[in-house]
Formats: structure tokens, sequence, C-alpha cells
């Protein structure tokens, strides 16, 4: 399945086939030098949908539904992906992207928590290994573009607090 939009010029410096169901892809965003900007594509009823941007609220919104099936579960994988913030850093060199840019790296650094969370790809949209792949892209992409950032962080952390939807609509829509 290509990843590129008739007529488009760029070519995704990353793609990912995710559980048949799911296609990830990160392009050379303008932000700064390594600056990722991240699609994806997801088959539906046979056929593949739109390149689409990811949005922190549908990412958000799908943690609430797994949380409401599983509330424990879903806040032990918030832990885990809060957890796996304070270790990501931003892309720095050509080398950096390409050795973090690579399904296998990816797959192997998050192998145990795919399965320990597994169960909870069948509450919500999306499966549990695509929103961690989709989460860590996320996490580098505002890590490359502010060592500082926070935005990403602050949504996992309100969604484990249990704060009021409008908080974490809020977060998620930057507002």
């Amino acid at each position: 399945m290509a990843f590129t939009r008739a007529g488009q010029k760029r070519e995704p410096l990353f793609v990912a086939e995710v559980d048949d169901k799911y296609i990830l892809a990160a392009y050379q965003g303008s932000s700064s030098k390594y600056d990722i900007l991240i699609k994806y594509r997801q088959s539906e009823h046979g056929k593949w949908s739109r390149i689409r941007t990811p949005k922190h609220i549908h990412w958000a919104v799908d943690i609430l539904i797994k949380m409401h099936g599983d509330k424990d579960g879903t806040k032990a994988f918030l832990e885990f992906l809060i957890n796996k913030w304070a270790s990501i850093r931003g892309i720095k060199s050509d080398k950096e992207r390409n050795a973090i840019l690579n399904l296998e790296f990816l797959l192997e650094e998050n192998r145990e928590a795919i399965i320990t969370y597994r169960s909870l790809g069948h509450k919500g949209e999306y499966s549990v290994k695509f929103l961690i792949l989709l989460a860590q892209l996320l996490m580098i992409q505002e890590k490359t573009n502010l060592e500082s950032a926070y935005m990403f962080k602050n949504l996992m952390d309100a969604l484990k607090r249990g704060n009021d939807i409008f908080q974490i609509v809020s977060i998620a829509t930057h507002h």
C-alpha cells in the first residue's frame, strides 16, 4: 500500500504497517531540520482511509474509552507511557533519525508493553501496538521541535488522574 497522495512529491522517511489495520508514516516536517510530520491510514471495511494527521484528541478519546472498560489496566498503560516520555529525546542528527525511525527498533523497544497491555486493544478504536508507536512518534516530534515540550505529557497526566472531560479536551486541543 503506497503512502503518498497522487501527485505528492514527498516520500515518507518511515512507513510501518501495524496489525494489518493501520499504516503509520513520518515525513520531513517544516518546523525544524529534524522535525517529523506524522500521518496514518486506517483500514475501514476493507478500504483504506484517506491519509490523516493524528490529533491528540483522537488519542485521548480512545484512552478514555479504554479507561471506561479497564481503569486499572489503562492507568498502568498511561504510567508506562509517562515513563517513556521521560526517556525520549528529540532527534538531533541524521544518524539518530535513521536509528529511531525504524520499525524493528520501535517494536523491540516496546515489545513487552505491547504484550502486557494487548487486552486494552479490544476496547476503543486503536490497538495498543498502534497507540504505543503513535505515542512514541508524537513524543519524538514534540521533543525534536522543543526539548522542554510538555503538552503530550500533560495530557497523559490528566488522563491518568481522571481529570474532568473538559480539562482533558482543553489540553488535547491545545486550548
